[in-house]
């Protein structure tokens, strides 16, 4: 049977109050585990009680730096040996600048901050390209999106949920054929994008522009389309559709099927 040890500490846990969703322990285990026993630098961005920041400190091994962040002076009191808390908002800028002065490239960011989407937009616009070309990022809490009281609502204009939706398009912006999705930073760094039940998780890795895709094996049967076997009125239609549906594209309409083509 497999043994999570940040369930097994959560579940056994006698020290400081750790708040979160029991389904995050495997979600945290599956994605952190080739970190343990390394020289890794955790941020997260919400301390409350302090628990988290030792069950970091005891996952990951004492080689572990664990920084945390929180608005409320009190968890100053909470620092311990490897872990550092900083006080300060997460929605300010020139805070969170500084913050990077003061600390090492970062392996994992964990938001679970203050949950407004203002705050979550910030963060991680200011703190995204300080972790390292390897590293996680990851947000917690993903429904306050969806709540009144966070600024949330289902398809609502400045949500974190729907700013993280572009993160789809610039994964896969070298595809795209029109000048509205260019590659970017997102898409230079970043290997993929999970979605779970309230959290993202973003996973970054050096990439380069995609090479031509291959094709090995033997056909099944002749490509029709290849030895040219369409007769030259198909060929017309066929241009006459795809200029339809350019022009379908740029109005954001769905495009015109026929016999599958397109």
């Amino acid at each position: 049977m497999y043994k999570n040890d940040l369930k097994n500490y959560f579940n056994k846990n006698n020290k400081r109050l750790i708040h979160k969703w029991r389904h995050y322990f495997d979600i945290y285990d599956h994605h952190f585990h080739q970190y343990r026993g390394k020289d890794v630098v955790v941020l997260e961005i919400g301390v409350s009680q302090g628990g988290s920041l030792q069950m970091w400190k005891e996952y990951f091994g004492p080689k572990a730096k664990i920084y945390g962040i929180d608005i409320d002076s009190r968890c100053k009191k909470l620092e311990e040996e490897n872990i550092q808390v900083f006080i300060g908002s997460q929605s300010d800028r020139l805070f969170l600048s500084e913050i990077k002065k003061q600390i090492p490239p970062i392996d994992i960011l964990i938001d679970d901050g203050g949950h407004m989407m203002d705050q979550q937009r910030i963060s991680f616009e200011e703190l995204f390209g300080y972790i390292k070309s390897d590293g996680i990022y990851l947000c917690e809490d993903l429904h306050t999106s969806y709540l009144l009281r966070f600024g949330g609502g289902h398809k609502r204009r400045g949500t974190f949920v729907e700013y993280s939706k572009n993160f789809i398009d610039y994964l896969n912006a070298d595809h795209s054929e029109q000048r509205s999705l260019k590659s970017n930073y997102f898409t230079k760094s970043v290997n993929s994008v999970h979605y779970y039940e309230g959290m993202l998780i973003v996973k970054k890795s050096p990439k380069t522009k995609p090479a031509s895709h291959l094709r090995f094996g033997n056909e099944s049967f002749p490509n029709l389309n290849a030895v040219n076997k369409i007769f030259m009125y198909e060929k017309v239609f066929y241009k006459m559709l795809y200029g339809v549906n350019l022009l379908l594209r740029f109005l954001g309409l769905p495009t015109i099927k026929h016999n599958g083509s397109f």
